[in-house]
């Protein structure tokens, strides 16, 4: 089920080419920040998928919780005059880059071992 995500962004780069969507300059720090989100939240279950241990659950209620907070933040920090959407984008930024380096380990440690012959765990 690896090809699932993959899928899902091929179709969603497919749709987001088709339709001609702008996105009103006063929301572009809110569309920016759920992207953000979203993606930490991807990269977070595909690591968890990597590692056996993904749950739907888990993975739903971090997607909109992280969306949400990141949202809060944006919005509170609107109110306030204070950019504390900044802190998401710090927040999300180091744990986007902390699962994608776990992602390529297991990526490369996987390719190892199946070209030495060993076979893929879960074979």
């Amino acid at each position: 089920m690896w090809w699932l995500p993959i899928l899902g962004l091929i179709i969603g780069l497919a749709i987001g080419a088709a339709f001609s969507l702008t996105i009103p300059v006063e929301y572009s720090r809110y569309t920016a920040m759920a992207i953000l989100a979203g993606l930490d939240s991807v990269l977070g279950a595909v690591r968890a998928e990597l590692k056996g241990e993904f749950d739907n659950r888990i993975f739903l209620s971090g997607f909109f919780a992280n969306i949400i907070l990141a949202g809060g933040l944006t919005y509170l920090g609107d109110r306030l005059g204070v950019e504390l959407y900044i802190a998401a984008i710090v927040a999300f930024g180091v744990r986007m880059f902390n699962n994608l380096a776990i992602i390529r380990r297991q990526g490369l440690e996987r390719w190892t071992r199946a070209s030495a012959g060993q076979g893929m765990k879960g074979d």
